[in-house]
């Protein structure tokens, strides 16, 4: 029988013994987390060269036309400045030079990083699609790169380079690694050492069952081919079974979860009849929707159950979720249970407890607000009313989770916005009650991919309708040179008794300097555009007392318009604010462009959102090739900010957020409490998520402790690689 005695520890030798790597590389390496021959194995190429695609310089005229990119190995020959005759900007070109002929690259960005990256001598391997200049000759601009060999190298051995077939990989490096010989040419060696040398020492994780039922390669096929395939048909098989692996193990994560979660029996009964509920409903001056409808029917029906409720609540902004949590608050509060609601800011905290307290002021509700910086005296007795259970509602920020918050019979937690708080603090309200029903609301619409990544173990409710009254947000784009037109325009829509907002970015390294332009701009913008207005200031450091003063100002329409930070980010609902003006928007992600606009709309009166961006560069031609990180960001905030001109869609938004940024970048896998993905990507890979998905939660079903022969390997795997978070994955 095999057990976990037997599994081979060749894979977990250290770095240093290695052919090609010796100490100073391992410690180099051990920066990415890569200590092991395991951890070489399993860090994966960037991309590939396809040596089938090599020309030479004097061929690359014939390929203009085709429209795909080739490569040609050259060496540098010559690097110079130019000036652009419009604009004046600084151009990079780099020539290269073969045995037939001369060929220039261009770079339209980046001089400052570009003149210090090539040396006169060395070979590259360039990869892009071919252009002609104005003279007609063939150039590259943009184009992807690989070093071959330095200036100082002798001629580089073609054959032993590229003994590998028609593809070469490419794996990333940084100037530390470099420094120590490992680019991607250093990288290669060492791994191609590791592939000859290890690959017998691992082991197959899947079971044959899962591996036939599937149809993937075995393990060591994979991790041969993903770094040197033999074709593309082969390195297509390696990335969907390594692909597989990662899904899998994150479906393992999440069906463990839920069975943990299931076995923890509530103990407690609900009397679903919630009179408060329906006098709350009956008394809204608006119809609940059917998407509203069907939501509170799914929470009824976990509370009848005899687990605890694990629900994550989707809706996009201004969908009514507030509405449906407050109802689901009072079934707890009229069953004797006192619910938690926490939210990710004071604001957004002091908002929730305003609209809450207005819709319940006819109820006999106990509603609570615990923030940070209240005065001694009243945060003592909002905690000796949370002692006594007089507190029925508590809503706080992340203060409920702190030691001296002692709730007497807590049954409910609601979260907002989750994501923004770690997995430890939610796992530390919880505990606060005994296994109480959770609630997690998000205005952050998920693709249904990705909620089964991240809360596969959760049921999942959507409000996909918005209340009827509503109109679209419109959203226009401009460029600086077009505030004054912008400024008239919000003139003119507060003087016909409308407010505005104005958002400035904020971020965490300089929040200073950033704090401090806001009130100059807030000074600027009162004495100098809108003097006949009154404006009001509003950021994350203010005291909580003076945040709530003008927020109460604003929302009374004493205050014409709000500049602030991204405190007003989320929550904030002012029906009679129909203007969002959001000053450098490229600064912004697209899911908090999205939310800021989600402040306007909220009233019958058409609202609009203006971003205001420095997109003089939008136009620029996209080029193809590797283009540098800045280029690349700026190609990401057009996109994002021709989104936001496109659509109000929160779901389409969500889909083209999670393209940009990658699914490890969504949320944070550190929030969430779950493993990176390396190589799968849950929106491309759909179909392969939900084969993943199937295989774990049949396994977890069939084999609760994961107990059985065949899946000793995927238990040793999991527990080998998930050690640090399982605990976490049973409260995530």
């Amino acid at each position: 029988m095999t057990n976990r005695d037997n599994i081979k520890l060749d894979s977990q030798t250290p770095l240093q013994y290695i052919k090609g790597v010796g100490p100073k590389r391992a410690e180099a390496l051990s920066d990415l987390g890569i200590t092991s021959i395991k951890d070489l194995l399993y860090y994966f190429p960037r991309g590939y060269l396809d040596r089938s695609q090599v020309v030479r310089i004097a061929d690359l005229r014939k390929h203009v036309e085709n429209g795909r990119p080739v490569t040609v190995f050259a060496e540098v020959f010559r690097q110079e400045a130019r000036r652009t005759k419009r604009g004046n900007k600084l151009i990079f070109l780099l020539t290269v030079k073969d045995e037939s002929g001369f060929l220039t690259c261009v770079w339209f960005e980046g001089f400052q990083w570009l003149k210090n990256t090539f040396e006169n001598g060395e070979f590259l391997a360039l990869s892009a699609v071919p252009a002609l200049d104005k003279l007609k000759r063939p150039q590259f601009i943009h184009p992807q790169y690989d070093r071959l060999k330095s200036a100082e190298e002798d001629e580089p051995d073609w054959g032993k380079l590229f003994n590998t077939g028609s593809i070469i990989p490419k794996y990333s490096s940084s100037a530390e690694l470099e420094r120590v010989g490992l680019d991607s040419r250093g990288f290669r060696r060492i791994i191609r050492n590791a592939v000859d040398r290890h690959i017998s020492s691992i082991d197959e994780i899947l079971s044959s069952d899962i591996i036939q039922r599937q149809d993937l390669c075995d393990e060591k096929s994979a991790l041969k081919s993903i770094h040197f395939p033999p074709d593309f048909n082969e390195l297509e098989n390696a990335r969907r079974r390594l692909k597989f692996d990662e899904l899998f193990f994150l479906q393992l994560m999440l069906a463990l979860r839920k069975r943990n979660a299931q076995q923890q029996l509530r103990g407690m009964t609900y009397d679903v009849e919630s009179k408060l509920a329906h006098q709350l409903v009956n008394a809204l001056n608006f119809e609940l929707t059917k998407a509203q409808r069907k939501v509170l029917r799914e929470i009824i029906d976990d509370l009848k159950s005899p687990y605890p409720m694990n629900r994550l609540l989707q809706g996009d902004v201004g969908s009514g979720k507030t509405i449906v949590a407050l109802c689901t608050a009072l079934l707890a509060v009229e069953n004797g249970f006192q619910t938690a609601f926490m939210a990710p800011t004071e604001i957004l905290a002091e908002q929730h407890y305003q609209t809450i307290t207005e819709l319940l002021k006819s109820l006999p509700v106990n509603v609570r607000l615990l923030v940070g910086g209240q005065r001694k005296k009243l945060r003592d007795d909002i905690l000796e009313d949370i002692r006594r259970g007089s507190a029925q509602i508590v809503v706080g920020t992340h203060a409920l989770v702190e030691e001296k918050v002692d709730f007497l019979n807590l049954g409910l937690v609601i979260v907002d916005e989750q994501h923004r708080f770690g997995v430890m603090q939610r796992a530390g309200l919880r505990s606060k009650g005994t296994n109480p029903d959770t609630l997690i609301m998000t205005a952050t619409p998920i693709p249904r991919t990705l909620a089964m990544t991240l809360y596969g173990d959760l049921e999942v409710s959507v409000i996909d309708e918005m209340p009827a009254n509503r109109k679209p947000v419109r959203t226009a784009l401009r460029t600086e040179k077009e505030k004054a037109r912008v400024y008239q325009f919000v003139k003119e829509e507060i003087s016909r008794g409308r407010q505005a907002y104005i958002v400035f970015p904020l971020i965490e390294e300089s929040e200073k300097i950033d704090l401090k332009a806001a009130a100059r701009e807030y000074e600027h913008l009162q004495k100098n555009i809108f003097p006949e207005f009154k404006l009001g200031l509003l950021h994350g450091r203010m005291k909580s007392e003076m945040k709530e003063a003008v927020m109460h100002e604003f929302k009374k329409g004493e205050m014409n318009i709000l500049i602030s930070t991204t405190v007003i980010e989320v929550g904030v609902d002012v029906p009679n604010a129909s203007i969002m003006i959001i000053e450098n928007a490229e600064r912004f992600g697209l899911a908090q462009l999205h939310q800021l606009r989600g402040r306007v709309g909220r009233g019958p009166d058409q609202s609009y959102c203006i971003l205001i961006a420095d997109y003089g560069w939008f136009d620029m031609q996209k080029k193809g090739g590797d283009i540098l990180e800045i280029l690349g960001e700026k190609e990401n905030a057009r996109v994002r900010l021709e989104t936001m001109v496109q659509t109000t869609d929160g779901f389409k938004i969500s889909e083209i957020d999670l393209k940009l940024r990658g699914p490890g970048e969504f949320f944070g896998t550190r929030q969430s409490g779950l493993p990176g993905l390396r190589i799968a990507n849950p929106v491309d890979d759909a179909e392969l998520l939900t084969k993943a998905r199937k295989e774990a939660f049949d396994l977890v079903k069939n084999d609760p402790h994961i107990r059985r022969e065949e899946n000793i390997y995927i238990k040793y795997f999991f527990e080998k690689k998930f050690r640090n978070i399982l605990e976490l994955g049973k409260i995530g």
